[in-house]
Parts: structure tokens; C-alpha cells; sequence
């Protein structure tokens, strides 16, 4: 009787495999070849899912995962094309309500109920606004960046958003670019630390946990590079530069199992990022294995047009699949051109199956099958005490304190009056920064009210916006600035750029305070009193001749929601600055650019072989200016180098010292140095570690940073700092184009930045 129905069963199972297979050849011939439907039916591992999935659907619904299409823009046409398998994911749609809509048509009404993706640039924060990238990378402190990207994936999660374009990683050393602002500054070693803890902030262990979400690093690659800093433009880098400085970052993220990358809008050596298979199938998914997907940025496939790359979108469509592009942001050249380009044999259907399962695995990984809708339990979680609490406290240790001339800072206990003055002092949107599209400036604390708060009882506070905006040409404001000041004991001036001025597409070729703020400036010292400057900005701005007209200048970039308690509990001497510059800041625009891993030249400037314009003599033989690589107006050196920033407290280093001065192939030294706080009040330092090979068979830059230790000391207290130095942190890309260390001499520094002269010399043999 067993085995009789045991026949029976399996008879009836090939009856329906037969029925099915009917059911779906139409399908399979629609596709060409079908996929390997043999995965095991015990294996429930993504990859084991995707396949299952993948061998089921039409070409057309294939090529409906590779789209992407914007909330706004498509909202009537949405729920037909979702219902029909023709979109795999929607971005800039936040109603909570509509994405559960969306997200219930893809698992109940299309035919195989594959969730969507659903994008959004969570950048530096959802509601609870931290602050700006470049900010972040000015705390030099990589636990508050992952637990300010943690936030930001609970708060977004609680919406229904599960995958954000964002951390960008981009190396940038052009503050003329506005998207230095995103950028986690000049450095290829800090960059990757930040973004290491961006991504692990963002998809926390598990990319299937409620308050995870998707990252996606951007822009692959070079686009920090953009010549002359205009947005979108050209970068043209030899391949050791490529692949030491921009593309180190993103050789970190894939170790840290990013979810995703995004291609950028530049063109590298003359072939568009989107459409270059050199990056994308040559190094990323071919060298460094990575088995994530990879998104275009904004229409960025049909742009390849406008570039001269491409003649059309289905030239378009072709360049970026052959590339390995997986799936297309708004514009729709691969899903419209793709099918032709197959039967013209063009493309393999293997490519675009590729590019789907990529797709459909990072949906299993994020559990969207079974949890694919906000997360209702975190709402309670946004714009919480505790996420506020840490937006706080990454404002605090994000802004740098530039000048403290005669310790006027922090203010005085029995300081009667002050005046608050600015167009930045008041102004809760700017404050919060670019690219915080679920910001609310009826959430931010602006510096005016915090300053109230804190002095009500004792100090008179003074205000007077004297420039609307930061943009504002008219002095009629000037007035009502000038008396507040004159019967004030100091005057707090808060300058900058509005959020708009930075950012993408939001390039300026002049990093002067805008409008006539330095105007303004000038009128106010006019009254002799003492001025501190707080300067808020999405960019290094040139600084130079505003310095001599203050006392003291704490920049804070634009410091996201708790930007005024922040700077009070700085100014008050609550809280030591701590924060260090990740960006050089040049003395003029003409300097840049200016980073501090530049190469030597074979006639280095220094303090003793320059000459300044003003003194070289009139005929002078030509000889007689030194010869040596430098401006005749502006020198060398950067008017504030990378890594630098002042404290209340003041820290010596001393004993610098190795173990010993020879490494062994495969050896190691260790670098120490004593740190002690030998001022009054309890400080943070950063105490950074830098090296320069001297000798290569490729030249070197004069100094790499090559590793950081972040700690706290109270006065008169001191450590110990311990660097390991293996051959992994002296490698680099030889004259083969090989990664690997050479023996030779080498210096190292370690100091509080990048200029720092304590040093010692050893040999790697």
C-alpha cells in the first residue's frame, strides 16, 4: 500500500511539473535560454532563493528589477508598473502610507510578490539631523559616526525606507566643489575609516534587522577629482593616483560588506564612470570579487550621451550593462533598449541575469520578502531624546577651534553682556546643512536660543541679525548690528554660507564669506571690541584676511539640529573643542590645491628659500627668487594644515620613540610617544601618525597618515600612544603596479596634525 501511493504521489507531482512547465515555456523562450533552476530545495541562502526566483521570470520582468523610478514623478503610473513587475525599486517617496500601498501591490498582486527597494539620501541624518559628512570627519571619531548612521536607519526604517544612497566616500581636496560638504574630506586612510563606520552604522549586524537598512557608497569614482571643482566635470588620473587615493575608500567598503555602490556622473580618463568597465567589471566586481549591486546615479546611463560617449539611449543602455551597471535611477534607456540589444546579441542574457540576481539577493538579505514594510515599533524612536543627545554630542566634537588669541575663549563666568550678531545665528534651516531632504527647521536649536537659554540669568544677550541672509549686499542691517555691539562686552559673530551654497551642483570660485559679511566684519571692529567668529559653512572658506580682525574663530560647519547647544556648550567652556580639521585650508583659492600628501618636486620650498612678492627687488636677476615651488604671494604652506585644531587645555608630546629602528620582510615596529595635558581643564586630543618613504621606485608623497588614536586626559595627566608599523601600512603601488612595500629609509611623525615636526627615521630591509 506505501509504495502504491508513494507512486501515485510522485505520478501526480510530474503531472503538475509537466502543467507548469506548459505554463511557463512561453516565458522561458521569451528569455532565450532558462537559468539554472537545479539549487537545491533545502538551500534557503539568498544566493540559493535569488536563483529559485530567477529561473522563473520573464525577461521582462527581469528587466523590470534593473529599474529604478522616482516616487514624485511616477506616482500615477506606479502601482500599474509595480502590479506588473516592471519596477524593482522607488526612490524620494517618504509617505508612510503610500509605501505600504507600494510595497503591497509588489508582495500581493504582481506575479512572483518581489518586494521593492525603496532609496532615499538619508545623508547625515533623517529627522535627527547630525552634522554635515565633512563635519562627521572632523570628530575624528569613528563610534559617533556609526551611531549617528544608526539613527539614521532606525528613524528611516520606521517610514518604510529601506536603502539609503549614502555614505559618499568621495576623496575630495577641492573646497571649490560643493559636494565637499558629503565628502569625508582629503584623506584616502580617514575616508575609509569613515565610511567603514557609516556602512556598519547603516546595516548594523544584520542587514535583516528591524532597524538596518541598505547603504550604498558613493560615487565610484574620482568624482572628488572634478577638475577645477565644478560639479559633474572631468577627472583625468593616472592609475597609481586612482587607485591609492579615490579608490581606496571603496576598496574598504567592500571589505565591510557594502550593500551596494553607485556609480558617479564625472567621466574618468575620458570614459564616463557609468559606462566604465575598467572600474566597474574590471576592478570592482572582477578584482575585488564584490557581490553586491551597483545603481547609476541620477539618469546618469542616459547622460552618457550628453558626455559624447554615447549616440543614443540604446548606445546608452548597451555601455552601461557591458560595464556592469545592475540597476538604472530614473532614466529608462536599459529597460527600453535592452530586449533589442539581446536579439542583436549584443548583451548576454547572462548579464542582465547577473544584474537581477545582484538585486534580488540584496532583497533576501534585507528580509524585505517576509518584512517588507515600515517598522512601526521605531517611530517612537525618531527625533528621541537619546538620538538628539547624540546629535549633540557629534556637533561638539565635530567643530574646530581655528584661533583663541589671549584665552578669550571660553567665555568668562562674569561676563555682563554680549552681543549675537549675524545672519547665521538665527537660522534653523541653514543650520542644519545640504542634503537633508526629512529635516525640519522647526526641530533645530539655533545658537541665539541656546545662547538665551544658557546666559538668561546672568549675561545680557544682544541680538541684532545684521544680514538677512548670508547672501545679503544691503547695509541697512548694519546699524542695529553696530549698537548692539558698542554696549556689549564681546561680540559672538555668526558668519558662513547658507546650506543651499554647498552641496551638489554648488560649486563657488570665490570662498569669501558671501554677500558683505566681511563688510559687516569690518564695521564691528570698528568699536574696539573683542569679536569671536563662528563660522558656519559646508566648505573650508578662505579665512586669511579675517583672522587679524578677530580674537578668536571656532568654525562649525553647519552642524545639524543641535548646532546651538553644541557651539553654547563650547563657547561656555562646558564642553573643550576637540573637533580637527579633515581638510587643508588654503590661504587663497589660487593655492588650491593644497592636501598635505603632496609630492616633493625637485625644488621643495621651505621656511628659508622663498621669497614673497613684496620682496623681491626691482630688476631683480630672475635667479634671485629662490627657484624653488611656491607662490610669490602666498607662500607654501596652507594657512591651517590637515589634522589641526586648538583646545582649552594644551597637550606636549615628548619621547618619541621606536623599538627599534630596522624592520626585518614580514616584521614590525612599534612607534610610541608621551602624551600629557599640561593645561588646567580636561581635553580630548587626536594624536595622528604620519610616514613618508623617502626613497621608491615611484616617488612618494612627503607625508601619509597612516593611523589616529582619539583620547581623553585630565590636566597633568599623561599616556603612552603605541603605533604598529608592519609592511602593510608602508605599501603602495610600485613601478609594476603591484601593491607591496620596498625596502628603504622612512621618517615618521606623530603629532596633533599634519605639520607637526617631532620625528624619527628607520629602514624597512
Amino acid at each position: 500500500m506505501f509504495k502504491y501511493k508513494t507512486a501515485l504521489s510522485i505520478i501526480g507531482l510530474l503531472a503538475i511539473s509537466c502543467i507548469s512547465f506548459s505554463f511557463y515555456l512561453p516565458n522561458i523562450l521569451e528569455q532565450g535560454v532558462s537559468n539554472d533552476a537545479s539549487t537545491n530545495a533545502l538551500d534557503t541562502s539568498p544566493e540559493a532563493r535569488a536563483d529559485s526566483l530567477l529561473a522563473l521570470m520573464t525577461l521582462r520582468e527581469k528587466l523590470g528589477q534593473l529599474q529604478q523610478l522616482d516616487g514624485g514623478l511616477s506616482k500615477n503610473d506606479l502601482p500599474t508598473l509595480i502590479k506588473e513587475g516592471k519596477v524593482g525599486s522607488v526612490l524620494n517617496e517618504v509617505d508612510t502610507d503610500l509605501l505600504e500601498k507600494y510595497q503591497r501591490i509588489a508582495l500581493e498582486e504582481s506575479r512572483h510578490g518581489i518586494p521593492l527597494l525603496i532609496g532615499r539620501d538619508v545623508v547625515h541624518g533623517f529627522r535627527t539631523i547630525f552634522p554635515i559628512p565633512l563635519a562627521q570627519s572632523a570628530t575624528w571619531n569613528p563610534r559617533l559616526v556609526e551611531e549617528g548612521a544608526r539613527i539614521a536607519a532606525v528613524e528611516s526604517k520606521a517610514v518604510g525606507i529601506n536603502w539609503t544612497f549614502a555614505p559618499m566616500i568621495d576623496v575630495a581636496r577641492d573646497p571649490r566643489w560643493g559636494r565637499i560638504a558629503e565628502s569625508p574630506g582629503e584623506d584616502p586612510y580617514l575616508a575609509s575609516i569613515m565610511g567603514v563606520a557609516n556602512i556598519r552604522g547603516f546595516q548594523g549586524k544584520n542587514l535583516s534587522d528591524s532597524g538596518s537598512m541598505a547603504a550604498c557608497v558613493k560615487h565610484f569614482a574620482a568624482y572628488g577629482m572634478s577638475e577645477g571643482g565644478r560639479d559633474y566635470n572631468s577627472a583625468n588620473v593616472g592609475e597609481r593616483h586612482l587607485r591609492e587615493v579615490y579608490l581606496r575608500p571603496f576598496a574598504a567598503a567592500v571589505e565591510a560588506d557594502a550593500a551596494s555602490f553607485m556609480t558617479s556622473f564625472n567621466e574618468i580618463n575620458d570614459v564616463p564612470a557609468t559606462g566604465n568597465e575598467f572600474l566597474l567589471r574590471g576592478i570592482l566586481k572582477g578584482e575585488w570579487n564584490y557581490d553586491g549591486m551597483v545603481v547609476s546615479d541620477w539618469e546618469s546611463v542616459k547622460e552618457m550621451i550628453a558626455h559624447g560617449y554615447c549616440a543614443d539611449e540604446k548606445a546608452a543602455a548597451l555601455s552601461a550593462m557591458r560595464a556592469g551597471v545592475d540597476m538604472e535611477m530614473t532614466s529608462t534607456c536599459m529597460v527600453d533598449n535592452l530586449p533589442a540589444l539581446l536579439t542583436e546579441k549584443k548583451i548576454k542574457l547572462s548579464q542582465i541575469d547577473d544584474a537581477v540576481k545582484r538585486i534580488l539577493v540584496l532583497k533576501y538579505r534585507l528580509g524585505l520578502f517576509e518584512n517588507p514594510y515600515q517598522r512601526r515599533e521605531l517611530q517612537a524612536q525618531v527625533l528621541s531624546e537619546d538620538n538628539l543627545k547624540a546629535a549633540l554630542r557629534t556637533a561638539e566634537q565635530s567643530m574646530v577651534l581655528l584661533k583663541n588669541e589671549n584665552a578669550i575663549l571660553p567665555l568668562k563666568d562674569d561676563l555682563k553682556s554680549m552681543a549675537v550678531i549675524g545672519p547665521m545665528a538665527d537660522a534653523p534651516y541653514e543650520q542644519l546643512g545640504t542634503w537633508i531632504f526629512d529635516g525640519k527647521e522647526k526641530d533645530s536649536v539655533t545658537p541665539l536660543n541656546a545662547l538665551k537659554k544658557a546666559l538668561a540669568d546672568k549675561t545680557e544677550v544682544n541680538y541684532a541679525q545684521g544680514l538677512k541672509i548670508s547672501r545679503t549686499k544691503t547695509r541697512e542691517g548694519f546699524p542695529a548690528a553696530i549698537a548692539a555691539a558698542e554696549k556689549s562686552d564681546i561680540v559672538l559673530f555668526f558668519v558662513g554660507e547658507e546650506a543651499i551654497l554647498s552641496g551638489e551642483a554648488h560649486s563657488r570660485a570665490h570662498l569669501n564669506l558671501p554677500g558683505i559679511q566681511e563688510e559687516l566684519l569690518a564695521e564691528l571692529g570698528k568699536t574696539g571690541k573683542p569679536i569671536v567668529m563662528i563660522v558656519m559653512a559646508g566648505r573650508p572658506l578662505i579665512l586669511t584676511d579675517l583672522l587679524p580682525q578677530v580674537s578668536a574663530v571656532l568654525y562649525a560647519w553647519h552642524p545639524g539640529t543641535m548646532a546651538g547647544p553644541a557651539i553654547t556648550n563650547l563657547l561656555t567652556g562646558k564642553v573643550n573643542p576637540s573637533g580637527k580639521l579633515p581638510v587643508t585650508f588654503p590661504r587663497a583659492v589660487g593655492q588650491i590645491p593644497v592636501y598635505h600628501a603632496h609630492k616633493n618636486t625637485g625644488r621643495p620650498a621651505n621656511a628659508d628659500n622663498w621669497v614673497h612678492i613684496d620682496d623681491i627687488p626691482v630688476k631683480a636677476w630672475q635667479t634671485s627668487l629662490g627657484n624653488t615651488s611656491h607662490y610669490l604671494d602666498v607662500g607654501f604652506t596652507p594657512l591651517f594644515p590637515f589634522g589641526f585644531g586648538l583646545s582649552y587645555t594644551d597637550f606636549t608630546y615628548g619621547d618619541l620613540q621606536l623599538d627599534q629602528t630596522k624592520m626585518q620582510k614580514n616584521g614590525r615596529i612599534i612607534a610610541s610617544v608621551k602624551v600629557t595635558n599640561t593645561g588646567e581643564v580636561i581635553g580630548r586630543e587626536i594624536v595622528q601618525l604620519y610616514i613618508r618613504d623617502k626613497f621608491g621606485s615611484v616617488t612618494r608623497p612627503v607625508r601619509e597618515l597612516k593611523g589616529f588614536e582619539e583620547f581623553t586626559l585630565k590636566p597633568g595627566e599623561s599616556t603612552t600612544v603605541l603605533f604598529e608599523i608592519t609592511e602593510e601600512k608602508l605599501a603602495f603601488f610600485n613601478a609594476d603596479m603591484k601593491l607591496s612595500a620596498e625596502a628603504g629609509e622612512f621618517t615618521l611623525w606623530i603629532g596633533g596634525h599634519a605639520a607637526t615636526s617631532s620625528s624619527v627615521d628607520f629602514v624597512c630591509e
